[in-house]
């Protein structure tokens, strides 16, 4: 515990940007779904994934600097198993980046009520196995995204925040309709903590995680075990 806290103490800067960060993706994502429903649809579908995507965007670019900009533990786990996150910083980023989902959902709550399940992540008509495997494919899409623009130096310098983001906003658009798109557990986590809403909710964990470490995998056999990313 006392090695815990010191790490904590020692990057407080990172996990405090984690935790802010994964709130403004949470409130605003999930916001977006719940205020559409309030308005009747005012907002879109397509809307919600312009959100979505667009808050990714600007988080990377207004705080990415600062910690990284994971903001998702499966990312988070995923730059610890490809050698760019210390093994020390995994359960301080990820504890943060599930505090800051929570408080997001609070948030929200207190303030639109309890509508849409507070954007909560389920299956459509309950058919988990369809979106273990779409979250599945989808995270491994983003995490390969993430690796390719973001942190292999040969990439084009200042558009990572660009793909990633439309990454997300992508993948939302056409896949929200039936797994909700999350690709992150935080995120899923924070409407079904505040919101009691835990159907399927392990599929939402399991299927980013995998999906994340398959893209370590995958990218690693195109950058010679990432050691080509420093050329």
């Amino acid at each position: 515990m006392k090695s815990f806290l010191k790490e904590v103490s020692q990057c407080r800067r990172e996990v405090l940007a984690e935790g802010i960060g994964t709130f403004i993706l949470v409130f605003a994502g999930t916001g977006a779904v719940m205020v559409n429903d309030i308005s009747q649809g005012a907002v879109t579908h397509i809307g919600i994934s312009f959100v979505f995507g667009a808050v990714v965007t600007a988080l990377i670019y207004g705080i990415g600097h600062i910690s990284g900009a994971h903001f998702n533990p499966a990312v988070t786990l995923a730059f610890w198993k490809s050698g760019f996150l210390p093994k020390r910083r995994v359960l301080p980023y990820i504890l943060a980046q599930l505090i800051g989902a929570i408080a997001a959902s609070a948030f929200l709550l207190i303030s639109l009520g309890r509508v849409a399940n507070l954007g909560a992540t389920l299956p459509l008509n309950g058919n988990w196995l369809q979106s273990l495997v779409l979250e599945f494919v989808l995270t491994f899409i983003l995490m390969f995204i993430i690796f390719g623009s973001g942190l292999d130096r040969r990439a084009h310098i200042g558009f990572a925040g660009l793909a990633i983001g439309l990454t997300v906003g992508m993948e939302a658009a056409f896949m929200g309709p039936i797994t909700g798109a999350s690709m992150n557990p935080a995120r899923s986590l924070g409407p079904a903590f505040v919101g009691g809403i835990w159907q399927y909710h392990w599929v939402y964990w399991v299927a980013p995680i995998l999906g994340a470490q398959l893209a370590v995998v995958v990218y690693g056999q195109l950058s010679n075990g990432f050691r080509d990313f420093n050329e």
